[in-house]
């Protein structure tokens, strides 16, 4: 998803500004459209003006509009970004095997009525697994259940919905543990709330030192 100058040039319009919605709208989808592309693997490209939520497109003649960052929402667009590229650079999962299939797993991608996506980053080595979900439209969903190969906790690392991003705060209150209730192919899951135009990254964690993890039953099939 690399998002070059010819996206916003000769009358295309800046990103935010083709974001459907309301002002809020727009950003929350903006917030999104980098979160799934921070989240996908490849590497990575957004053109000036694009990383604080610019409204005008790109025009070679004059600067950018750095006074925007007086302003909450594009304040919060940045920060986002900022985030983005520290979690790409100090997770393994985010970069290790970006041009790789063994670094990408699909968990589920056949919801097109809710229009959720979620999938799994991957290290070289190890089990620190990034898992990414994404709700692609304006209603939040609440219990919704994601298969993931692991135990323990599921620490939420970044919410695009996060009021420091100028979201409305839907979230998971900074993680959940995993349940042995089959999903997806694997034999523990998530029930995770989905914020609105918003996306979400999960790290595994390994239980505690001395814990046992519950026991699952087999995983169902798709």
């Amino acid at each position: 998803l690399p998002l070059s100058h010819d996206e916003v040039v000769y009358g295309k319009g800046s990103l935010l500004r083709k974001m459907p919605g309301d002002d809020w709208q727009k950003f929350a989808n903006l917030r999104l459209l980098f979160g799934y592309m921070f989240g996908e693997p490849g590497k990575k490209l957004i053109f000036m003006g694009g990383e604080f939520g610019q409204w005008d497109e790109w025009y070679h003649e004059q600067g950018l509009a750095w006074d925007l960052l007086e302003h909450p929402a594009h304040q919060g667009v940045q920060q986002w970004v900022q985030d983005l590229n520290r979690l790409y650079r100090e997770e393994p999962a985010m970069h290790q095997l970006d041009f790789s299939g063994e670094g990408f797993e699909w968990i589920d991608f056949r919801d097109a009525d809710s229009s959720v996506i979620a999938f799994l980053r991957k290290p070289a080595t190890g089990n620190d697994f990034i898992m990414i979900a994404a709700n692609f439209t304006p209603a939040p969903r609440t219990d919704y259940r994601f298969g993931v190969p692991r135990a323990g906790c599921w620490r939420e690392l970044l919410n695009s919905d996060s009021k420091t991003y100028g979201g409305s705060g839907y979230g998971n209150f900074g993680g959940m543990d995993a349940v042995p209730i089959p999903s997806h192919g694997h034999n523990y899951s998530l029930s995770l709330v989905l914020p609105p135009l918003g996306i979400v990254f999960l790290k595994s964690e390994a239980p505690a030192a001395g814990t046992i993890p519950p026991q699952a039953e087999p995983a169902l099939g798709e």
